[in-house]
């Protein structure tokens, strides 16, 4: 199904035939088929949407560099157009740094009933010094490289050593979408978990290395009224890795 909100198209599907709303927000560079058995582990009990956000999927792509907040502004738009104004939200990896920035408003405008969020990313993590030698070093080549009399003689260099910096999600993304990742991937958002007051399940791979367990130790210990359930042996898609497992857990919280 199809919907235009700010002459964006948007990609979304719907399955269930309950009462009350879930409503999944994807994990960055995803498409919304990757949560089809979590569609279906709710669909007996919810009516369950999922979308590909803008710049996700064939969704339109934003016209200028999204922050994570614009992209919460523009769901909220996409919840309205459905007339949905209530629902529970379960959000993996980036999807979740959407619920925690909107369910930590004093003004938000729908009522979330409930979060799940599954390998959430949203904690920024602490730079090794390796890492900071790293980045020093990346900022000095990098502006040698801009440099006119550089790209005139070592252009095709250039390029190749640029393809090859940064994370896979980063090398896959069109410039548009890089900057909005380097928006998203730059911004702690630790302070506003306190701020969440809903019930709220997390769910993590132990092996997570994206968004390892120590956040989802640091989530549970910050967010007031959470849960951690912990799925041994998964990684980042510890959705897709153990789904049954993964069914039974929200379901029962759910």
């Amino acid at each position: 199904m199809q919907i235009t909100i700010d002459d964006y198209t948007i990609n979304y599907d719907m399955a269930g035939t309950g009462d009350k709303y879930a409503v999944i927000l994807q994990g960055w560079g995803t498409t919304m088929s990757v949560y089809a058995s979590m569609m279906d582990a709710l669909k007996d009990k919810y009516k369950v949407v999922v979308l590909d956000l803008p710049g996700f999927g064939t969704s339109t792509e934003p016209r200028e560099a999204w922050s994570v907040e614009d992209y919460v502004c523009f769901f909220v738009k996409f919840l309205e157009a459905l007339g949905i104004k209530s629902c529970s939200l379960i959000g993996h990896s980036y999807g979740g740094r959407m619920i925690i920035r909107l369910a930590s408003r004093k003004d938000c405008p729908i009522n979330i009933e409930k979060i799940v969020l599954v390998d959430s990313a949203g904690i920024l993590p602490k730079k090794t010094p390796a890492q900071k030698r790293k980045i020093r070093r990346y900022k000095i080549l990098k502006r040698l490289a801009d440099l006119k009399v550089s790209k005139l003689l070592f252009g095709s260099l250039i390029d190749d050593w640029k393809g090859r910096q940064g994370s896979a999600d980063y090398r896959a993304a069109s410039p548009m979408m890089r900057q909005c990742l380097v928006k998203a991937v730059n911004e702690d958002l630790t302070d506003l978990l306190p701020l969440i007051s809903q019930e709220t399940l997390l769910i993590w791979g132990d092996k997570d290395t994206a968004t390892p367990i120590t956040d989802a130790e640091k989530m549970d210990q910050l967010i007031p009224n959470s849960g951690l359930a912990v799925i041994k042996g998964a990684g980042h898609y510890s959705f897709l890795e153990q789904p049954l497992l993964f069914r039974n857990i929200i379901n029962a919280f759910m």
